[in-house]
């Protein structure tokens, strides 16, 4: 099977204005992501999807693949299903251009888990537990709950199930981490749907799933990961690479 990966960026975010292209440890965040990327032996390609051309300049400047897309996608598997709609592949994987802190093996536990033979999932997102109250209540931090077949139940940007720590376990709960694998066919079914009512409420696209009765696996992580969404987030992301064994894999 045939696995693309495909990190969407542009500089128009509501949030952070311009965050692809912000320097951490003196590089572009998003060379930062499509080097991590890079890494996952699982991949056989990997290309930004950008309608910005300042990305697509440093983006090739740093030997990276590009696809220009359209200016008018509200959202990110819109631009990515343009971006792959000529492209042979069967998995193709969302990685989201903030997430800085990215590990190649989120990326292939993601496609494993699509490659099962006895199970048929079509979409896979990966999560990490939540340590941290002021994180867990933070609405820029997707937060997820799932049943005991590990198939998400419910995302929110509000701290669910609770905002009061479950003391029998160590942590608040779980948060979405953005590396989404979809079998390509279903990628292109998922955008064929409209818009669904809590997918507009919470901002989330993966409740588009949830309301049309699909399945999404949920694949946990142990990984350190942090997505970019404030400046705040980007000095943090950037104390954090010091100390990380993949940045030293790029950065030196």
């Amino acid at each position: 099977m045939i696995s693309v990966g495909v990190i969407p960026a542009r500089m128009g975010s509501s949030r952070f204005p311009g965050k692809p292209l912000k320097l951490i440890s003196g590089m572009p965040m998003i060379e930062h992501v499509y080097k991590r990327s890079l890494l996952c032996t699982n991949l056989n390609e990997l290309y930004v999807a950008t309608c910005d051309l300042e990305i697509k300049k440093v983006v090739e400047s740093f030997g990276g693949k590009v696809i220009m897309t359209s200016y008018n996608h509200e959202r990110c598997t819109d631009r990515i299903a343009e971006a792959i709609s000529d492209i042979d592949c069967d998995i193709v994987v969302n990685i989201q251009g903030d997430e800085v802190l990215v590990n190649p093996e989120m990326i292939s536990n993601s496609i494993d888990e699509l490659k099962k033979k006895n199970i048929s999932y079509k979409t896979v997102n990966n999560v990490s537990k939540i340590f941290n109250k002021e994180e867990f209540e933070d609405p820029n931090n997707v937060k997820v709950v799932f049943n005991k077949n590990k198939e998400a139940l419910y995302f929110s940007r509000e701290p669910i199930p609770n905002n009061i720590k479950n003391y029998d376990y160590d942590y608040y709960g779980y948060k979405q981490v953005c590396i989404i694998s979809f079998t390509k066919d279903y990628l292109f079914e998922f955008n064929s749907l409209k818009q669904t009512a809590l997918e507009v409420s919470e901002s989330i696209d993966m409740l588009r799933c949830l309301e049309n009765g699909h399945k999404v696996k949920i694949v946990e992580t142990e990984f350190l990961n942090w997505s970019v969404d404030t400046k705040t987030d980007l000095e943090h992301v950037n104390k954090l690479l010091e100390n990380d064994p993949i940045s030293r894999k790029y950065l030196f």
